[in-house]
C-alpha cells in the first residue's frame, strides 16, 4: 500500500491549489480516504474525508465551503481542491487511509500561502 501526494506549492492568499493523492496496492473506491494537515508547532488535524460507499464527504469547519474532496476511481486517486486559501491554511497536507486494519499515510505535500 502506498499513498503519494503531490500538488502543493506557494500560492497567494485567495488563490487555489489542487492536491492529488495517488494510491497503489488497494482501491480507493472501496476505502474511506482522508486529508489531514499539520502546521509547524501544531497537531495534525483532519481536513476532509470521503467515504467508500456513496462517496459522502465531510469537512472541518475551518475549510467548509472552500475545500472539496473527490476521487477518480479510474486513476485510483483522491483530490483536494482548495480555493480561497487563507494565511491560516499553510501546512503539510497528508493523505490517509485505513486498509486491513493498518493506518497508512503519504509523505505529505507542503502548502504555503503568502503574498
Amino acid at each position: 500500500v502506498q499513498l503519494v501526494e503531490s500538488g502543493g506549492g506557494l500560492v497567494q492568499p485567495g488563490g487555489s491549489l489542487r492536491l492529488s493523492c495517488a494510491a497503489s496496492g488497494f482501491t480507493v473506491s472501496r476505502h474511506a480516504m482522508s486529508w489531514y494537515r499539520q502546521a509547524p508547532g501544531k497537531e495534525r488535524e483532519s481536513v476532509a474525508a470521503i467515504t467508500s460507499a456513496g462517496g459522502r464527504t465531510n469537512y472541518a469547519d475551518s475549510v467548509k465551503g472552500r475545500f472539496t474532496v473527490s476521487r477518480d476511481n479510474a486513476k485510483n486517486t483522491v483530490y483536494l481542491q482548495m480555493n480561497s486559501l487563507k494565511p491560516e491554511d499553510p501546512a503539510v497536507y497528508y493523505c490517509n487511509t485505513i486498509h486491513s486494519w493498518h493506518d497508512y499515510w503519504g509523505q505529505g505535500t507542503q502548502v504555503t500561502v503568502s503574498s
